[in-house]
């Protein structure tokens, strides 16, 4: 192999550290980012679709079956449609799922002290991400419907959909941290 090849390669190789730090750091800022907004009533609503097709969360609905005609476009407000959403529970819901994607964030910056702490964080990501992806199969609005395009259902995924798709990248990053973590907390206790 060529020598300049092989240098690029070995700094590559050198690089699975800073890879696993920016991995983890940009986790915190997208469960920061993401279960932060679920404060406000736009997002709140826009997981509506998810949550009440969902055989693990519509329970956590009022009326999960009713959503349809009480959706606002983002950014618009519609007081009929904000009072729907308060008897539907869909921003109490909002808020208890924003503030355990922020926990999971906090668990994962423990790392340098509580390294187990954030292996558990790591974990929780992946299953979270589990369950998003799951709206793949559970939430119709996830793939481009039929209005008389050619281009409609599977593959051909909607604005919602490519949201959720992303949660693959999040499941392996949750593993990667887990992972890391994992191994310094055993660095730091090793085996009696």
């Amino acid at each position: 192999m060529n020598q300049p090849i092989h240098h690029l390669l070995q700094f590559a190789a050198a690089a699975d550290r800073v890879g696993i730090a920016v991995t983890r750091v940009g986790l915190v800022v997208v469960l920061f980012w993401i279960g932060g907004l679920k404060a406000f009533q736009y997002e709140g609503q826009g997981i509506v679709p998810f949550v009440a097709n969902s055989p693990l969360m519509s329970f956590f609905y009022a009326d999960p079956g009713h959503y349809k005609a009480h959706m606002n476009p983002e950014g618009s407000f519609v007081p009929a449609n904000v009072e729907w959403h308060k008897k539907n529970r869909t921003y109490a819901f909002a808020y208890g799922l924003g503030s355990l994607i922020v926990l999971y964030g906090l668990m994962l910056c423990l790392h340098p002290w509580f390294p187990q702490v954030a292996a558990v964080g790591g974990f929780l990501v992946f299953g979270m991400s589990f369950v998003t992806l799951s709206f793949l199969v559970t939430t119709p609005e996830t793939w481009v419907p039929v209005l008389g395009g050619a281009n409609h259902g599977f593959p051909y995924l909607s604005g919602a959909g490519r949201l959720v798709i992303k949660d693959a990248i999040m499941m392996g990053a949750g593993l990667v941290v887990m992972a890391d973590s994992a191994r310094a907390y055993l660095r730091k206790h090793p085996a009696l």
